[in-house]
């Protein structure tokens, strides 16, 4: 039976060494990279000659919003600092029992009224988050309509549908959960992507508000971690997850797919495989964008937390059985190999790992008494603290001040990253319990309910 448990640990280490190595090499590459067009495009705009500039692309966001009345003001108002010239927004209030359509409809008043607005931002002059304090920008919005569509409580996905097929004008789609925060260059960036005609999808960086709780502080590591895979994942076209958050698609991709559906407790993962199983990924691409950021809060109670990642770990699970004709396909002309043969099957691998997780742990913590030594235990506490560090520092859009007092606190993180894991192994317990959900996945409700909200922040 020892033998048996020191295999398991062994293969599962060798699995989380490799995982850890493929993505810390290729979101270095995929770094090097980016700076690398940076660089270039610098280089073209300082010796092109004076042409003219093409009239820039309508782009819809769209804002779901059920019971956002404390967050809604706030997401409006950094739509409105975009940088970006032509936009519309349609906010989709999906039977809100609280204030939400009041707020919106005077929100709306405010701008038709008034042609400079004074507005917060969290971003400083420089576009680095969680700035020390709060900035007042002045706002002048030639072209911005704002609009607002009630319905009966019927889900994100049915609200998003709504606003695309009935009011919709722009030839891009931004989806923009109630609760974010959107970058002043994030739209602008987003739509830079769509110059390649092969891209069909962007997947923004979606970043955790800063938070003085022990639960918003794992949260913000996570995503900052999480996150940061992405960059290996589009290096190596292998990306499907794209989140609901700033998620940005060409108009004419969702209606091929005939937009959003709603079988599944998570309608943006389904939406994204949908795209890629319909189309390939060779021809036509998702991507992440590290550069096109967005703010989104954290959840405030453990029990939202329990609430949150079940329905994210049901959601995967009911879209990678539904499009399960992918994992291990073998059609290189179609999609890349690293996405059906590498990607997705990790996908259910991990999960795998998870469940082993705990037995696992309990094996290391038997060795470290059996053989009194403490060196295992150090050894794992210095290769995650090493990877949370390899992710901080050659992050983009952290200021130095952020990145050193986030770097003491990812000395003690370690320890607290088991709570996160003790919450998705009850998520993935929960679904495999409610396994009928993942097999038949009409049965999964389609409504929302908000979690609870911080405290709004937006001037009134």
């Amino acid at each position: 039976m020892k033998l048996v448990f020191l295999y398991l640990l062994a293969v599962a280490n060798l699995i989380c060494v490799l995982h850890i190595g493929l993505y810390t090499i290729g979101a270095n590459f995929y770094d090097v990279k980016k700076f690398k067009q940076a660089r270039d495009k610098i280089n073209k705009n300082l010796t092109k000659n004076t042409k003219k500039i093409p009239k820039p692309a309508l782009v819809s966001v769209i804002i779901p919003a059920h019971n956002e009345a404390k967050v809604i003001r706030r997401t409006l108002d950094s739509v409105l600092v975009s940088n970006y010239s032509k936009i519309e927004i349609i906010v989709v209030n999906d039977g809100s029992s609280d204030r939400t359509k009041e707020i919106v409809k005077d929100y709306i008043k405010r701008v038709r009224t008034r042609s400079k607005l004074r507005i917060k931002s969290p971003f400083n002059q420089d576009g680095l988050l969680f700035a020390d304090k709060i900035h007042w920008v002045w706002v002048f919005r030639r072209y911005c309509r704002i609009r607002i569509i009630t319905q009966a409580n019927e889900g994100k996905a049915a609200a998003m549908n709504n606003a695309i097929k009935n009011y919709a004008k722009g030839q891009f789609i931004m989806c923009l959960d109630a609760d974010s925060i959107l970058h002043p260059q994030a739209i602008k960036r987003a739509v830079e992507y769509f110059k390649d005609n092969h891209v069909i999808g962007v997947a923004a960086n979606v970043r955790i508000i800063e938070s003085k709780s022990i639960l918003g502080k794992v949260q913000r590591f996570e995503h900052l971690i999480g996150y940061r895979s992405k960059k290996f994942f589009t290096l190596t076209n292998s990306e499907f997850i794209v989140g609901g958050v700033a998620s940005t698609y060409r108009r004419t991709a969702l209606k091929r797919v005939k937009f959003y559906d709603n079988d599944t407790m998570t309608e943006d993962i389904g939406l994204s495989i949908k795209l890629i199983a319909k189309n390939g990924n060779k021809s036509r691409r998702i991507i992440y964008a590290s550069d096109v950021v967005a703010l989104t809060e954290g959840v405030h109670t453990f029990q939202d937390l329990l609430k949150q990642r079940y329905r994210w770990k049901m959601g995967n699970l009911q879209n990678l059985f539904k499009y399960r004709s992918l994992i291990g396909r073998y059609d290189p002309k179609n999609y890349s190999r690293m996405l059906t043969m590498y990607r997705l099957p990790m996908a259910l691998v991990s999960e795998l790992l998870l469940l082993l997780e705990p037995i696992l742990l309990g094996y290391v913590i038997y060795l470290s008494i059996s053989y009194h030594t403490i060196g295992i235990a150090i050894g794992a506490y210095m290769t995650i603290t090493f990877y949370v560090m390899n992710a901080l520092w050659p992050d983009e859009h952290l200021s130095l001040s952020d990145k050193i007092k986030m770097s003491l606190s990812a000395v003690w993180i370690y320890g607290v990253f088991y709570i996160m894991d003790v919450v998705q192994i009850s998520a993935i317990l929960k679904s495999l319990r409610l396994y009928k959900n993942i097999l038949n996945t009409n049965m999964s409700l389609n409504t929302w309910i908000s979690p609870k909200r911080a405290k709004q922040t937006s001037p009134a």
